[in-house]
């Protein structure tokens, strides 16, 4: 089988491996689509620290194609999604269903191979049964399902406006789960121009670009002076992050989503802010809950389904698993604009 492996920093080598095996409590996955994260692009640049050579991709979903003797729930046939991480389920927070904080976990992609090839074995309760969806919105659950556990965990009331800064999958996504709450008021926030128009068309009622204009005066003009009931923050900025606490109305609520990548220093009003408009500020990791792997992933499938949110307009390049180089060549240079990047290992869809 084919195998794109990551030998170096953005240095990927296509190989020939054996089909692995599943064990006895694992499913073989034929990897049909694997998608890009924002991440992917900071780990070729700032470093991986999983070893050399890994196989990346953490947000894939194809068909299974052999199950080990202890599998009940999934068939050869069947389209799976997968959720990528794996808990101890020993530690005192996978005993408390807090999976997302597990003490000793691994991650497909990452500490294990992932679905930047064409087959891959996974823990049965690791693949999610997706029905007729299609491969592409099928990796596409993972980034749904890191936005679904932000806006349940930030819970919207209908009726409030909001704010988003960072209009990548993510952001959209929120966007998105956002509206499909209630949130009457949604504003999208970025530097790419591009983005900001496909903000509009999710449904933004204003867009600003806060490279060009003044976020705060725009903010209060879009809010009656009053600032959003939310900002969720999904850039992963030093600035952005300062920004959120800026632009929130008091006793408003603040949602960190994006990663920090580097020292976050805040001037004194922003700091200020958290406690004289008694803002709720939370943080907001990965995408689980119990039963593993959660209500998140389950809901985001359901709403695909049943065409209540799309996703897959969010892909703007696909690409065969022979391309991986260039693709992650143009992603680290952002030589294009781009949001998913979607890679097909077994052929396009």
């Amino acid at each position: 089988m084919k195998v794109a492996e990551l030998i170096d920093l953005n240095k990927f080598k296509l190989v020939e491996e054996k089909m692995p095996i599943p064990s006895d409590d694992e499913v073989r996955v034929k990897v049909m689509a694997a998608g890009t994260c924002g991440s992917d692009s900071h780990k070729m640049i700032a470093g991986w620290k999983y070893g050399f050579p890994a196989v990346m991709g953490h947000e894939f979903s194809g068909v299974v194609d052999a199950i080990g003797k202890n599998v009940t729930t999934l068939k050869v046939g069947e389209r799976v999604a997968i959720a990528p991480f794996i808990p101890c389920f020993r530690c005192k927070y996978c005993q408390s269903g807090m999976f997302q904080m597990c003490e000793d976990y691994s991650m497909m992609g990452q500490t294990q191979p992932g679905g930047f090839e064409q087959y891959v074995c996974v823990p049965e309760q690791n693949a999610l049964s997706i029905g007729n969806l299609s491969f592409t919105e099928g990796a596409l659950i993972e980034p749904m399902a890191v936005a679904m556990h932000a806006v349940m965990g930030i819970k919207p009331q209908v009726g409030d406006n909001a704010a988003v800064f960072g209009l990548g999958a993510i952001g959209d996504l929120v966007i998105r789960l956002l509206k499909a709450t209630g949130v009457v008021n949604v504003i999208g926030i970025d530097i790419d121009d591009k983005k900001l128009d496909k903000g509009l068309e999710e449904g933004c009622s204003h867009v600003i670009n806060s490279s060009k204009e003044s976020l705060e005066e725009k903010i209060l003009e879009y809010t009656d002076g009053q600032g959003v009931d939310i900002t969720m923050e999904c850039a992963g900025s030093k600035v952005t992050e300062e920004q959120s606490l800026l632009i929130t109305k008091r006793r408003g609520k603040v949602g960190f989503v994006g990663i920090a990548y580097s020292d976050v220093l805040l001037h004194k009003e922003a700091f200020e802010n958290i406690f004289r408009h008694e803002l709720t500020v939370k943080g907001f990791w990965n995408s689980y809950s119990a039963p593993f792997p959660g209500k998140e992933w389950l809901t985001s499938i359901e709403m695909v389904r049943n065409k209540e949110v799309r996703i897959d307009d969010l892909v703007t390049h696909k690409y065969d698993l022979n391309e991986i180089q260039d693709a992650f060549n143009m992603i680290v240079s952002r030589s294009e604009s781009y949001n998913k990047v979607m890679f097909y290992p077994n052929g396009l869809e």
